[in-house]
């Protein structure tokens, strides 16, 4: 399959998840109980290659919805982490250790701190559940990564994913 027929599948996806009112709703709750200034769903439409395919946002300078991260980042190793379930809060993206390409990307959009969950499906990991914290640091209680991966799980059982 040629990257053009990827891109139009993926556009064609995002279309589909934006009208999808259960993932919207889904977000802005996440973005309301978390206090934060983006939350994303970010779909996997071929092997680690990904999109933002719909978002929640506190502004509109926010907005990065259809953004794809860069394709050498994300690999069978982070992917492997995230398959098994892998969840991960970071508070100051400038001082963690992490990837330089992960810095960078999260950099660019602005990302002060992020917390990244697993969207786990019975295919296995479909996409990823990502809050963003653009205007400062933030330290992610328990009770919020509960309630991410709580909500990471029913998108996970719904209709338009499951059947994605």
């Amino acid at each position: 399959m040629h990257d053009s027929s990827l891109r139009r599948i993926a556009n064609r996806l995002t279309k589909t998840l934006n009208c999808d009112v259960f993932i919207k709703q889904t977000l802005e709750h996440l973005r309301t109980a978390l206090h934060v200034d983006r939350v994303i769903l970010y779909y996997f439409y071929s092997q680690w290659r990904g999109q933002i395919t719909c978002e929640a946002i506190a502004k509109p300078q926010f907005s990065i919805v259809g953004q794809r991260g860069p394709d050498d980042c994300f690999d069978d190793g982070y992917a492997a982490l995230y398959a098994a379930g892998r969840v991960r809060a970071i508070s100051n993206i400038e001082t963690e250790d992490i990837d330089p390409c992960h810095r960078d990307l999260l950099l660019e959009f602005h990302v002060k701190a992020n917390l990244v969950v697993p969207i786990l499906t019975e295919k296995g990991l479909w996409g990823l559940l990502i809050a963003h914290q653009c205007q400062a640091t933030k330290e992610w209680s328990s009770q919020e990564i509960e309630i991410m991966q709580k909500n990471a799980r029913k998108l996970a059982e719904a209709a338009v994913i499951r059947e994605s």
